[in-house]
């Protein structure tokens, strides 16, 4: 994109986000009713698409407080992608940041959790590791590497129940009510066979998948859990890991 076209863009961006323009093309453009109207529709879209990925958040403040939410988002952060459906990256970060937030101290959770959602089902299509290599490669004292699979996700919250609240509040029909302890909780999402799946993760098995994701051999991750999560069974953690489908290869 060379200069001029790069100011054009630029100006026309700004005139969508704010609705005005000192650039004499672009106020032309204002002043037609038909800019009023694609102005009102992209934000529609990014709100709508905001209410459908993080459909937990979306549960628990109510319609009027998502929409209210979910468009000042947009005002700021306009959509990179003609296709809506991975729209939202960052959103619980923005969550953080809304004075009207500060009683819902969960609610940023909450929303990575669903978008761990979104990243999941979206992501490639890739094979999941057979166990029996791995304990075979295991078996014969190998220090191997394990890849995680390009569909899983995980997280967890040092403060809040965020796992579980999320997790009664993913789908409509579910109408538990809730009780938690207040302490912190994580989740794994994965899909194994084309469709999202989670469970509860604690700190050592997230710190686990950490040190995977940056490249560590199994006996490093392995400690790196540990302090995490003193006491960990890290057979029980590896075996649950591998059933679920959270990697791909192991070198």
């Amino acid at each position: 994109m060379n200069a001029p076209e790069s100011r054009y863009h630029d100006a026309f961006l700004q005139a969508l986000l704010s609705g005005h323009s000192d650039d004499p093309e672009i106020g032309a453009l204002l002043a037609q009713p038909a800019f009023a109207i694609y102005r009102n529709t992209v934000f529609k879209g990014c709100v709508d698409a905001l209410l459908a990925n993080y459909p937990a958040v979306h549960r628990l403040v109510g319609r009027a407080w998502m929409e209210s939410a979910a468009l000042e988002f947009a005002r700021h952060h306009l959509p990179r992608q003609a296709s809506l459906i991975a729209y939202g990256e960052g959103f619980a970060e923005f969550l953080g940041t809304l004075e009207a937030a500060r009683a819902l101290p969960y609610l940023p959770g909450i929303a990575l959790l669903d978008r761990c959602w979104t990243e999941s089902h979206l992501a490639a299509d890739q094979p999941v590791l057979a166990g029996a290599a791995l304990h075979t490669a295991l078996a014969e004292g190998r220090d191997v590497t394990l890849v995680p699979h390009a569909a899983c996700r995980w997280h967890h919250d040092g403060q809040h129940p965020v796992y579980t609240i999320w997790n009664a509040n993913r789908n409509e029909e579910d109408a538990t009510e809730l009780a938690p302890q207040w302490c912190g909780e994580g989740a794994l999402l994965t899909r194994p066979h084309g469709q999202v799946q989670w469970q509860a993760l604690g700190p050592g098995g997230c710190r686990f998948l950490d040190a995977c994701r940056d490249g560590c051999a199994i006996a490093s991750a392995a400690d790196q859990a540990l302090t995490h999560e003193p006491g960990l069974d890290l057979a029980l953690l590896l075996g649950q890991l591998v059933l679920a489908g959270a990697f791909t290869s192991f070198y």
